[in-house]
C-alpha cells in the first residue's frame, strides 16, 4: 500500500491549545497571579500566570489584548511564537476551521461552514464511539477506516481492541489541522497508517477478504456522492472477510424534504450482498457479510 499511495506521518504539534471558554476564563481572573486550566480541550490542567497585561503559558508571554481579541470567533486557538493564531486555513476555495463544541472536550471541524461530526446532544468524541463501538471489534482486528477526519474513529478503533487501522483521507488539509488538535494526538500511534488519496481508488487496491471490520463514515450525499453508489459497495463488500462487519454513518440528510437516504443506502448494501440492519439512534447502517449474521 504505501508504494501505492502517499501516507501522512502524524504528529502532534504539542502547542497549548485554547477554547473560547478558556480565554473566558483566564480574562476574567485578571489580574489573579495564577490559575490552573486547561490548554488541551479538558484532557489535563496546568498553572498559567496572570498579570493586568500579560498572560504567561508554557513560558510564552502573550498581550491580554490578544485574548480579548480572540473572543471576537468562536474558534480555537494556539499559542506559537508568543502568540495566539487560530486553528483554521483557506486552501483554494475552502475554508477549514477547528471548531469548539461545548467546554472541555472534543472538537469538530468545519469544512466551508459545515461541521463533519454530530454535534446536537452528543459529543463528536462520544458520537465516534457510538459508531465504532457497534464494529464489535474484537482483539486483533484489521480495521479500515474510511475518511479519517480528525482520526476519532480510527483512535476509537484501537481503544476497542484493534491490532491495526488503515485509515483514508483525501484531504491533507483535514489532517494538517488535526496536528494541533490535542483529541487527535492518539493518531501517532504505529498501529495507524494514513493513507492519503480519495477512498473509491484505494479500496480498489485493497485485496480479497482483507478486513475484519469497517468503519465508513463519510460526508453527506450531497458533498461525498461516489461514497453511497453500487461500484464503492461492491469494493467494500469484497476486501471485508466473511463474517465481518461494516458501520456505515448516513446521518439523516433529506428528512425535512421527506428524502429516505438511509432507506437508499440499505437497499445499495443489500444489492451487493450485505446483510443490514438500521440503527437509528446512531444515524448508521450495520452490515454483515454472511447470513450468519441475519438479525430480524
Amino acid at each position: 500500500m504505501s508504494t501505492l499511495f502517499k501516507t501522512f506521518k502524524y504528529r502532534f504539534k504539542e502547542a497549548p491549545v485554547l477554547t473560547p471558554w478558556t480565554v473566558r476564563e483566564i480574562l476574567s481572573s485578571t489580574p489573579a497571579g495564577e490559575i490552573h486550566t486547561s490548554l488541551d480541550m479538558g484532557l489535563s490542567k496546568e498553572k498559567v500566570y496572570v498579570d493586568e497585561d500579560y498572560v504567561m503559558i508554557r513560558g510564552s508571554k502573550v498581550h491580554v489584548e490578544e485574548f480579548k481579541k480572540a473572543l471576537a470567533e468562536e474558534a480555537v486557538y494556539a499559542i506559537l511564537d508568543g502568540s495566539l493564531f487560530k486553528i483554521a486555513k483557506a486552501c483554494e476555495g475552502h475554508y477549514y476551521k477547528l471548531k469548539p463544541v461545548t467546554p472541555n472536550t472534543a472538537p469538530t471541524i468545519e469544512i466551508d461552514g459545515i461541521h463533519m461530526h454530530r454535534i446536537l446532544d452528543v459529543t463528536p468524541w462520544k458520537d465516534s464511539e457510538v459508531k465504532v463501538k457497534l464494529l464489535s471489534i474484537r482483539r486483533g482486528c484489521r480495521v479500515l477506516d474510511i475518511c479519517t477526519g480528525l482520526g476519532y474513529t480510527a483512535i476509537w478503533a484501537l481503544k476497542f481492541g484493534a491490532g491495526e487501522v488503515l485509515t483514508v483521507e483525501k484531504d491533507v488539509n483535514v489532517l494538517e489541522i488535526a496536528c494541533f488538535n490535542p483529541w487527535s494526538r492518539w493518531l501517532e500511534d504505529s498501529r495507524i497508517t494514513i493513507v492519503v488519496e480519495d477512498a473509491l481508488k484505494v479500496v480498489k487496491h485493497l485485496a480479497d477478504n482483507s478486513f475484519d471490520r469497517i468503519m465508513h463514515d463519510p460526508p453527506r450525499l450531497s458533498l461525498a456522492g461516489e461514497l453511497y453508489g453500487l461500484e464503492f459497495y461492491r469494493e467494500l463488500y469484497r476486501i471485508l472477510k466473511p463474517r465481518g462487519i461494516l458501520v456505515h454513518y448516513t446521518g439523516q440528510p433529506g428528512y425535512r424534504s421527506g428524502r429516505n437516504v438511509m432507506a437508499g443506502v440499505k437497499n445499495r448494501l443489500e444489492m451487493v450482498g450485505f446483510t443490514v440492519r438500521k440503527v437509528s439512534e446512531a444515524l448508521a447502517m450495520v452490515a454483515y457479510k454472511g447470513q450468519e449474521h441475519y438479525l430480524a
